[in-house]
């Protein structure tokens, strides 16, 4: 029998990753996000980054506290950010009538990738000693 599991923080998290896997299989998936999509996705990543960084710990460091912790606070500041940067950008969607939005779109997606790699360094690092 197939099995088919879905792992999330959140209710919404799941939500969002089995609409884009129902989404997939229909071949509609999204060719253009806006600005909140792209820091959503940007927070999912960041935190499948931080699972795939604990899964890959050797075993004493996977089991340990700090290992733990370090995760934990990567989720939380994850969240915060993009709750900031989103609240950021509905303001300025309000304060501009969404011109400004729509001319940072592009840039938005590099910031998001440059905060994946950044958070996955200093995770390293912590990890190294």
């Amino acid at each position: 029998m197939a099995t088919l599991s879905f792992e999330g923080e959140t209710h919404d998290e799941i939500v969002l990753k089995v609409k884009r896997w129902l989404a997939s299989l229909e071949g509609a998936e999204e060719a253009h996000l806006t600005p909140v999509e792209a820091v959503e996705r940007g927070a999912e990543l960041t935190k499948e980054a931080l699972r795939v960084v604990a899964a890959a710990a050797p075993g004493p460091i996977a089991d340990s506290d700090l290992l733990r912790s370090l995760t934990s606070a990567g989720y939380k500041a994850t969240d915060q950010t993009k709750e900031a940067v989103i609240a950021g950008l509905d303001t300025l969607a309000e304060l501009t009538g969404g011109s400004l939005v729509k001319r940072v779109e592009g840039a938005t997606r590099a910031a998001v990738y440059e905060m994946n790699a950044q958070i996955a360094k200093q995770v390293l690092r912590a990890l190294k000693g």
